[in-house]
């Protein structure tokens, strides 16, 4: 199997006023995306608020999705804590011929390695012509996965398991699999993680970084010189100060109000952190007119 490699935004969702999932702006900022410089991206991750969108509303997105130009460059999250929704959702996926998929652990509960790999057997036994890239982000869900339980996942399941989002950043320094794809979770991991034999990143602010990320990708590739990494770890590290979603929503809302709408209890930044992180992507020259301004 061809490794997943390359620059991954974990894609926004558009909410309607209503609090409904707008599918076909949706699906536009998505494929937006990948024509600015994303290999692919990843619906329904977290950055996507799939954990508080109904299930009927994503079906909905995937059936619209499955007649995409871009249909194939696409990792689909699931975004749920039941197993036998996960599985649903993933034979219905499935059907629709998307086997890539990004699932993170369940949350809420406290479990270990054993409990985890008892969870993906389930899936993999359930649905087997899948392809996961595991999700590991212990603030979100609880638990971090340790290098030794990803090697045994990929020792059952071989051509299941195939890659992991590190968001934790506890693997991608040391994780050594051959024919696996590490995909760190931020911008500031990817030239290191490039050097160290990483495939690419997973993450949200390449809503807005896709062109500068895929420079920086590109050019570690052809061996160029850096010149645009520096900026690229500063954008993100603006970001960093705020809750993702509620920045990238507030960016992208000066310009479409559509993304003012966000699903409790998530919400906007307030007035205060909305200045300041205009004005210090300002200081950086960045704007969302042109990622590769000087």
């Amino acid at each position: 199997m061809t490794k997943i490699s390359g620059i991954f935004a974990a894609t926004m969702s558009v909410i309607n006023s209503d609090l409904s999932l707008n599918v076909e702006k949706t699906i536009n900022h998505a494929e937006n995306l990948i024509d600015q410089g994303c290999h692919g991206t990843a619906i329904f991750g977290s950055t996507g608020q799939s954990q508080l969108i109904p299930i009927s509303e994503k079906i909905d997105l995937l059936n619209k999705l499955s007649i995409s130009k871009y249909k194939d460059k696409h990792l689909i999250g699931t975004g749920l804590n039941s197993l036998g929704e996960t599985i649903n959702f993933m034979k219905i996926a499935t059907s629709l011929n998307f086997k890539k998929f990004l699932i993170m652990p369940p949350a809420y509960y406290k479990y270990g390695d054993f409990e985890a790999i008892e969870f993906y057997t389930k899936l993999v036994e359930s649905v087997p012509e899948c392809k996961i890239i595991l999700y590991n982000f212990e603030k979100l869900c609880g638990y971090k996965f340790s290098i030794d339980c990803i090697k045994e996942l990929v020792r059952k399941f071989p051509n299941q398991i195939v890659g992991v989002k590190d968001s934790s950043y506890n693997l991608f320094e040391n994780l050594k699999l051959e024919n696996f794809s590490i995909l760190p979770g931020s911008e500031l991991k990817l030239l290191k993680g490039l050097q160290l034999g990483c495939s690419g990143i997973i993450t949200a602010t390449c809503n807005v970084t896709a062109e500068v990320s895929r420079k920086v990708y590109d050019d570690f590739l052809s061996g160029k010189e850096q010149s645009l990494n520096k900026k690229l770890c500063n954008i993100r590290s603006v970001f960093d100060k705020y809750n993702l979603i509620s920045g990238l929503h507030t960016f992208y809302s000066r310009e479409n109000e559509i993304y003012k709408n966000i699903l409790p209890p998530l919400s906007l930044l307030n007035k205060t952190d909305e200045k300041d992180l205009i004005n210090s992507l300002k200081d950086l020259n960045f704007t969302n007119k042109s990622s590769l301004a000087a």
